[in-house]
């Protein structure tokens, strides 16, 4: 259905805006699909990357990439000189162009010198060769000396740059907190001006849709929301926005190359939260701390990214689920991980802990089609390191509504992540595939998981990035798998954590921010027959 269609009766138009492509992003995809479903019309706005599908749909929701130039989005350091260095060459690509002529100017006098040596062995030497040896030393002495000065100044460049990067040095931190001080939440505005990209490139199309309701994904996307929805109001519409929290933009990990990168996101999400209409964010935990921590007077709403409810019967595309996938028989212990791998996510641990568990493999199904798979590649090349190749396997994605199927044939399900502030606060979305592809599950011990795994039952919790405690943790469950999974017979568990239970919490966000858009009769009606 494209934007101003009349094909079917609509309660009005929700714009959704996400920083990223989309594809990779399953609470995006639920929440465009589900909104569609129940009556709304849907545009999911997300950021188009070389080779990506401009629009496709899913389910009765319109998706539309945006190209985002990104030439706010550089440290000010690229761009401008340092005192603090003043012999070090500007940035740019001026300082290894420097070196590398200078040792082009070298390398053209030896080939000089080396001509005539020739010349003087075939008894070919001239008055012009004579007068040439004499020049050369000097030559080659002054080549060598701005040799050495170019090398200096590209290497004052990567000092500088060093310091640069240092949270801690005192030249670096000192104008982000001038800037803090004197500006507070708008600081952001000095110290990252590259969230005006996002601004520049998707402000012009949500006020061309003339949106209802703004639903704005993560941090990046609050202040383009919030912008547009006073637009909106300034031009007489009633737009509304809900804000959706993903995570807790202070327990971010920083750029390591800009340490003015995060402050600036926390001054952003500072500034526009308390203009939201709504907030909604991933659990319990988190919408504790968003309330605490930005004074908010509601406490924001939770909208687990869970899994769909299971349809009985449902085949795999392919119908081969993990264990196929693997080529592996039933009696062969097998653990799953899924999902994206990073350093903090601590995969490298199940790699190395295979040595110590004789006939276990490691499924990773972290495989994207848009992504680059270096990390993957990396933790194969560990397996071959440590002569456990044999029993890794790395595996594609499959569609999020299909993981807890495929995953379902694995004897465990495991979640090594390290404490991160963030890993503290959330169920994450693949704790909860594997509770609805019930398997044990082997966590550490980051806060909201770990709890909730020894209320339930449901697995084991081991130390992060202990070794030890995981290969203890493994060795439990495959020792007797059916006591956890026993826990997924309690009842009212496994349906709490389904996608449609949270589709009925945002369906309140929505109506309580635009009552006067809750669906008719008429409309119900519609919308069963459809």
């Amino acid at each position: 259905m494209e934007p101003g269609s009349a094909s079917r009766p609509t309660r009005g138009r929700i714009v959704m805006l996400v920083d990223n492509g989309v594809q990779g992003d399953s609470r995006v995809q639920k929440t465009a699909r589900s909104a569609a479903e129940a009556g709304w019309e849907v545009l999911l706005l997300g950021v188009l990357s070389n080779g990506a599908q401009e629009s496709w749909r899913i389910g009765d929701a319109q998706v539309r990439l945006i190209r985002v130039p990104r030439s706010l989005g550089q440290h000010p350091s690229q761009f401008h000189r340092s005192w603090r260095r003043p012999l070090a060459y500007p940035p740019g690509r001026h300082g290894g162009y420097r070196v590398q002529r200078m040792k082009a100017w070298q390398a053209a006098i030896e080939e000089r010198r080396v001509a005539r040596a020739v010349a003087r062995r075939s008894g070919g030497a001239s008055l012009r060769h004579r007068v040439a040896d004499l020049l050369a030393p000097p030559a080659l002495l002054t080549a060598k000396a701005l040799g050495r000065w170019a090398k200096f100044r590209a290497g004052e460049l990567h000092r500088l740059r060093k310091r640069q990067q240092d949270p801690d040095a005192l030249f670096t931190r000192t104008p982000i907190r001038f800037w803090q001080a004197l500006l507070g939440p708008r600081s952001w505005r000095r110290l990252d001006r590259g969230l005006w990209d996002y601004e520049l490139a998707f402000g012009p199309v949500i006020d061309e849709l003339r949106p209802d309701i703004i639903h704005a994904n993560d941090f990046r996307m609050i202040g383009v929301g919030v912008r547009a929805t006073r637009r909106g109001r300034a031009r007489g519409l009633d737009t509304r926005l809900v804000w959706d929290a993903h995570e807790f933009v202070g327990g971010v990990l920083g750029r390591a190359d800009n340490p003015r990168w995060l402050p600036a996101q926390v001054a952003h999400v500072e500034e526009y939260v308390g203009t939201a209409d709504a907030v909604v964010t991933v659990s319990a935990t988190l919408a504790e701390l968003l309330q605490r921590t930005h004074r908010l007077p509601v406490r924001p709403d939770v909208v687990l990214n869970a899994p769909p409810r299971p349809v009985a019967g449902a085949q795999l595309a392919d119908g081969a689920d993990v264990r196929a996938r693997c080529r592996i028989d039933a009696a062969t212990p097998l653990l799953v991980y899924c999902g994206g791998v990073n350093p903090t996510r601590g995969v490298e641990l199940m790699i190395d802990a295979l040595p110590q568990l004789p006939g276990t493999h490691v499924a990773l199904v972290t495989l994207h089609p848009t992504a680059s798979n270096a990390a993957s590649e990396a933790l194969l090349a560990r397996a071959v390191a440590a002569g456990v190749a044999d029993r890794v396997h790395l595996l594609p994605y499959v569609p999020h509504w299909q993981v807890p199927t495929f995953l379902a044939g694995a004897d465990a399900g495991v979640i090594p992540i390290h404490h991160q502030p963030n890993h503290e606060l959330a169920l994450i979305t693949k704790f909860l595939e594997y509770s609805h592809a019930r398997l044990p599950i082997v966590v550490s011990d980051v806060r909201t998981m770990a709890d909730t795994v020894k209320e339930t039952g449901q697995g084991e919790v081991f130390r992060a990035e202990d070794l030890t405690d995981y290969v203890r943790a493994v060795r439990a469950v495959l020792a007797d798998p059916g006591r956890y999974r026993a826990a997924y017979d309690r009842p009212g568990l496994l349906e709490g954590w389904t996608w449609e239970t949270q589709v009925e919490v945002l369906e309140g966000v929505y109506r309580r921010v635009r009552p006067d858009l809750a669906p008719s009769f008429a409309d119900r009606t519609v919308a069963v027959a459809g």
